[in-house]
């Protein structure tokens, strides 16, 4: 018999009790969110031998639906902010809606609609256009099954169902070989993150005695220490084959190599994939917040990933003259700062973070065939500035003075940073977390005034002025809106301090970090503006290291080299193991 459950996360180390009661018919509305796409599914198969657009029109209405669904049970948490578990089944098989899975609902059925409308015509053409749809839906209804599982298993079923039925829409056009060997690419690095989340979730159901996440997540702040694996505590052994999972389903270094090469799939489902699929991972570490509050080993080795994988995939992404897999590399850059977020305790950051970037970055690959026709009428020539004062008869552009420039550089941004932290967080001192973000924000408006002041222009003050007000609007803007959307996510507010506590590192090592990196970045930006200035940054004569370093990153640092070595290699030792094996 169904029945449900109301009961919280513990956000403390006290656990907290769990009321039952009776789940009404607006529960099982809700409830029913994964199996609306999957009726979808159904209905897309029945319909697939009439008329293509029957097939599109009924998908896209049961996604509108989905929505309306997703709204209607944020709606109903904001008017009720009580979580709520309803279970199917005596073991498995049950919803949780709480603020983590609500939000993630909404933005992920709002994402799967918009690219429902874009395939309509997109795929016009395209051989198996029912199928195309039936998988969406599919997926949709496993990612909704994903966000919003109340037990282990559920949330283990949909994980895997993602991966399988993600090889199927990557090999949609069966014809091409290089989208079928991806694929499988893709889907044989998601395997391999799937080992991880079993374990942890068998280790888990053995030290718990349970299934279910919430009561999961009481038993764990309840009896932190009284358990262990080969003599390794088990809540940090736990997070680390979390974190595992979590590295390869979102393209961290070293299992990224598949996302860059999924762009031989259909441009909906790179959107869908980039908007969705791959911010897993951030997903995956935030519904097992309890588990990294004693694990603050692993929330550095977090770090650290996201750090490389951030800096990796954002100098490759320069390099590509192909706009989808320099899409791609852009989101394996994204998802790495979205782990540095995790691993600073900005748990609530990294999921705006990706929804941001689901949106953005969805909204670019659909765009992507547009901006390709528009770069095709395009010239491609530079306007020097003989050009811009002979033909178009403007004023040649002139710059603010270097010393002034640099100064504003350093200044501004930091001064913008640490007022807006300070008006919605109060005191900055001892936060760690958000020293290290605020540092991220100060190089990254740092790069946008420096590009600014490389760019030239007629009123060099007047945009400068008008940049620095554009920087002080997003930015205030942006504090705002993640300090509301923490509080909601986490309302007790215990949780995020545990989390942050956990991130932390010895204050003395850390101050000095803070001041080495300083300094650096000051000097930096200094001599980047002096370089600029004395004509040097100009100089199109490439140099011995410039050439080196653009053959490391033009092959993409060897790693795709390495897997394809270490395949060769594999295969060879097989045909000999098999060569012996047969000649004993």
């Amino acid at each position: 018999m169904s029945h449900g459950i109301t009961c919280g996360i513990p956000t403390s180390r006290s656990a907290p009790a769990i009321e039952a009661r009776e789940i009404d018919q607006v529960d099982r509305l809700i409830a029913l969110l994964p199996a609306v796409p999957l009726l979808s599914a159904i209905i897309v198969f029945l319909l697939s031998a009439g008329p293509r657009h029957r097939v599109a029109r009924a998908s896209i209405v049961f996604s509108a639906l989905t929505l309306m669904l997703a709204a209607a049970a944020l709606v109903l948490y904001l008017h009720d902010p009580q979580p709520m578990l309803v279970s199917f089944g005596t073991r498995w098989g049950s919803i949780y809606l709480d603020p983590l899975s609500c939000i993630m609902a909404l933005a992920v059925s709002g994402i799967s609609l918009v690219v429902h409308v874009y395939s309509a015509r997109y795929m016009a053409e395209e051989s198996g256009y029912a199928r195309f749809y039936l998988l969406l839906d599919l997926m949709a209804s496993a990612i909704l099954l994903m966000v919003t599982a109340g037990d282990l298993i559920t949330l283990l079923v949909a994980w895997h169902l993602i991966g399988v039925l993600l090889y199927f829409l990557l090999d949609h056009d069966t014809a091409r070989s290089a989208a079928q060997r991806y694929a499988f690419w893709t889907f044989f690095t998601y395997r391999l993150g799937d080992l991880p989340l079993i374990l942890a979730a068998v280790l888990l159901h053995h030290a718990y005695n349970t299934l279910s996440l919430p009561l999961l997540f009481v038993r764990i702040a309840s009896a932190p220490d009284m358990h262990s694996v080969f003599g390794l505590p088990l809540l940090t052994t736990v997070g680390l084959l979390i974190a595992l999972a979590a590295f390869a389903r979102s393209a961290q270094f070293p299992f990224h190599t598949w996302l860059p090469y999924t762009m031989e799939g259909p441009t909906p489902v790179s959107a869908l994939m980039h908007a969705g699929i791959v911010n897993a991972g951030g997903f995956l570490i935030n519904r097992f917040a309890p588990v990294f509050v004693y694990a603050g080993g692993v929330l550095h080795l977090v770090f650290a990933v996201g750090l490389v994988t951030a800096m990796l995939g954002s100098v490759l992404m320069l390099t590509q003259n192909d706009i989808k897999k320099a899409l791609g590399y852009s989101t394996m850059g994204q998802m790495g700062f979205m782990f540095v977020e995790c691993g600073v305790g900005a748990f609530s950051l990294a999921i705006y973070h990706l929804i941001a970037h689901g949106l953005f970055k969805g909204t670019l690959f659909l765009g992507a065939n547009g901006a390709i026709g528009n770069a095709r009428k395009h010239d491609g020539v530079p306007h020097d500035d003989v050009y811009t004062f002979v033909v178009e008869r403007r004023p040649i552009a002139s710059r603010l003075p270097w010393v002034v420039a640099a100064i504003i550089t350093v200044v501004v941004p930091v001064a913008v940073l640490g007022m807006s932290h300070w008006l919605v967080g109060g005191n900055l001192v001892g936060q760690q977390g958000a020293v290290i973000l605020l540092f991220f924000g100060w190089v990254t408006g740092a790069q946008l005034l420096f590009a600014t002041y490389r760019l030239r222009a007629e009123s060099p003050w007047r945009v400068m002025s008008l940049i620095i007000l554009s920087l002080v609007v997003v930015v205030v803007g942006y504090t705002v809106i993640e300090h509301t959307f923490s509080l909601f996510l986490y309302p007790d507010r215990s949780l995020s301090r545990h989390i942050y506590a956990a991130a932390s590192i010895p204050l003395t090592i850390f101050e000095i970090l803070v001041a080495i990196l300083t300094v650096a970045i000051v000097l930096g930006w200094l001599a980047a503006y002096y370089t600029s200035a004395s004509g040097r940054m100009d100089d199109k004569r490439p140099s011995a290291l410039r050439l080196a370093f653009y053959s490391l990153i033009s092959r993409e640092f060897y790693v795709a080299d390495l897997y394809a070595w270490l395949a060769q290699a594999i295969l060879g030792l097989s045909q000999r193991l098999n060569g012996w094996l047969r000649w004993a």
